[in-house]
């Protein structure tokens, strides 16, 4: 169904859907459930197509179905569903991983023969698509007194035994690769029908995938841990140290590495968001799964849920500390990071206060000088004013004037220091005001 399909017709008009309306329609349907018969050979396989290699791998699948004149893939298809002669290839992408699922005819009764080697040719006629992430044999037999095999079939420390909510069927896994790489799957039909079979074979094969890809979140817990372990501690060694600094030049040094540890933190915490969030979520389905098929204990056996609770709730656990550490952690360095700020930022401005008061006390001893120096200016200056008039009182008398050169002289010496004084007052009140 495309989304721009216009609602109803006629005399009542068309109604234009939203773009996303046939999407959200077609999810509900996205992974059907498909009859199974008994006898049945399921080969799973689940690989990492994150980024590009989706792109890849979807276009590798339209190649091979055009090539051997088989139904095309629809673009933006998120399953597939090819026979190709008596198996049937189911192929599905999501977010980050992209399963094909071969369901091949085993006329044989002893469970898992021939070996899945044998049969896994089909799948090496498409290029690999990314990293294996999931290899799975599960075998559909029929009942027929088979239980007391399951033994001999698995490891008994790691075997996981239980019944459907009806009794109608049985299955067993030790969850651990064989030789060939692949965890199998036994499932005894005790009258489960073609419908029911395909959608319990069909909710054990994702009950395993989602565990696989939930226990990817470990190894990147395990990742982190040393380095947040190593932060904590210095952390501690660096607010010890806070303690007892008091040098500016210290608090600097301690903010610049908080920083640093700050930042290598968030690199760790931001490359594994993604990772812990999936794993969560693919828990969670994992969890569904074992409600929906409703597990019966079957004696002598531990069920898959009381057997992954025990295995795998500790990995869990594990990366739901890991992320609680990084986000506590995170909160620390922070407010020890503030700390030193606000320290730094009181010290700075003790120091910029000292600096102003030596600035004032700079400025009023300028301005002591100034005033010396305007003092010493008006002297010199009023000096040679009164010896250039002294000069010419002098020419005056000696041309006849009857002129007492020394009273004039004198007279005038107060008269030139006013004029003196008061013009250099005059022209550095016009320099201030022009600076301002």
């Amino acid at each position: 169904m495309s989304a721009e399909v216009s609602i109803g017709g006629g005399n009542s008009g068309r109604l234009t859907p939203h773009p996303w309306r046939a999407a959200v329609l077609g999810e509900v349907h996205a992974r059907p459930f498909t009859a199974i018969e008994t006898p049945r050979r399921i080969l799973h396989f689940a690989f990492d197509t994150a980024g590009e290699a989706a792109r890849a791998d979807r276009a590798a699948l339209a190649a091979f179905c055009e090539q051997r004149g088989l139904d095309p893939l629809r673009d933006g298809a998120k399953h597939h569903r090819l026979k190709l002669g008596g198996a049937v290839l189911r192929w599905e992408q999501h977010s980050e991983f992209t399963t094909y699922t071969w369901e091949l005819p085993s006329d044989s009764e002893a469970p898992f023969h021939p070996a899945a080697t044998a049969l896994a040719a089909p799948m090496t006629a498409l290029p690999q698509p990314g990293p294996v992430i999931v290899a799975l044999d599960l075998h559909l037999l029929p009942d027929a007194e088979m239980q007391g095999a399951t033994g001999q079939l698995f490891d008994r420390a790691s075997l996981a035994v239980a019944e459907n909510a009806e009794g109608d069927a049985l299955f067993a896994t030790d969850f651990q690769a064989d030789a060939a790489g692949f965890v199998r799957i036994l499932v005894l039909d005790r009258g489960l029908g073609l419908e029911r079979a395909g959608a319990l074979v069909q909710r054990i094969v994702e009950l395993e995938t989602y565990r696989t890809l939930a226990l990817l979140g470990l190894p990147e817990a395990q990742r982190l841990s040393p380095s947040i372990g190593r932060i904590e501690k210095r952390l501690v060694e660096v607010t010890e140290e806070m303690r007892r600094s008091e040098k500016l030049v210290d608090n600097h040094r301690l903010l610049d590495e908080l920083t640093a540890l700050a930042a290598e933190l968030e690199a760790g915490a931001t490359a594994s968001l993604f990772r812990f969030g999936a794993s969560r979520a693919y828990n969670e389905i994992v969890q569904l799964r074992l409600q929906t098929i409703g597990e019966r204990k079957v004696e002598g056996f531990p069920t898959w849920s009381s057997f992954l609770a025990r295995r795998m709730a500790p990995a869990m656990r594990t990366c739901i500390t890991t992320e609680e550490r990084q986000s506590t952690l995170s909160q620390k360095l922070a407010r020890a990071a503030n700390l030193l700020r606000t320290r730094v930022d009181v010290e700075l401005e003790q120091q910029n206060r000292d600096l102003l008061r030596s600035m004032n006390d700079r400025t009023r001893l300028q301005l002591r000088l100034q005033t010396t120096v305007e003092g010493l200016s008006v002297a010199a200056i009023s000096y040679y004013v009164v010896g250039l008039f002294g000069y010419l009182v002098k020419g005056a008398h000696d041309e006849g004037m009857p002129v007492n050169i020394s009273l004039a002289t004198a007279l005038f010496v107060p008269i030139a220091v006013l004029a003196i004084w008061f013009v250099v007052r005059r022209i550095r009140r016009k320099h201030i005001a022009s600076e301002e």
